[in-house]
């Protein structure tokens, strides 16, 4: 069990690719995830890697014109909100809450967000398991995947 998380541990995030994050995530179990999210420091570095990436990730030519605030709400030893604002083909991704209206909150635990984030679990399995929540426009998040390039493990 320490093998899957030391390697998270001990992952350069600059030189791993989607791809390879979307395999090392694959191999840990929920159980695993959520203690290694007990590490606050490391829980941190992960979550700012993972949503540092969501803007490079982006799809602007899928989003068009499209103008919509996203708020990630991350629970686990200490709720983490983040924030992705798409905007006429741009999306900027910031750590903490604003004031502002978003169109759709998510929240889930450690453990579901970095799978649905890696491409390693699907959202409609999550909500309907009720690891997923979603407070606001319930149509606009089933479609937020396309949004991205999720790597596929």
């Amino acid at each position: 069990m320490a093998d899957g998380i030391d390697a998270l541990a001990e992952l350069d995030f600059a030189t791993v690719t989607p791809e390879e994050f979307a395999k090392i995530v694959k191999k840990l179990s929920t159980k695993e995830i959520n203690q290694l999210a007990q590490d606050g420091e490391l829980r941190d570095r992960v979550l700012a890697e993972v949503f540092g990436r969501m803007g490079r990730q982006f799809k602007p030519e899928t989003a068009g014109s499209l103008k919509a605030l996203v708020r990630w709400k991350i629970t686990g030893i200490e709720e983490k909100v983040y924030e992705t604002d798409i905007d006429n083909g741009s999306c900027q991704v910031r750590e903490g809450r604003t004031e502002a209206e978003p169109r759709v909150t998510i929240i889930l635990g450690d453990a579901e967000f970095l799978k649905l984030a890696s491409g390693n679990a699907s959202p409609v399995t999550l909500f309907m398991m009720r690891k997923l929540k979603i407070a606001g426009d319930v149509g606009f998040a089933s479609g937020l995947t396309r949004y991205f390039d999720i790597p596929k493990a």
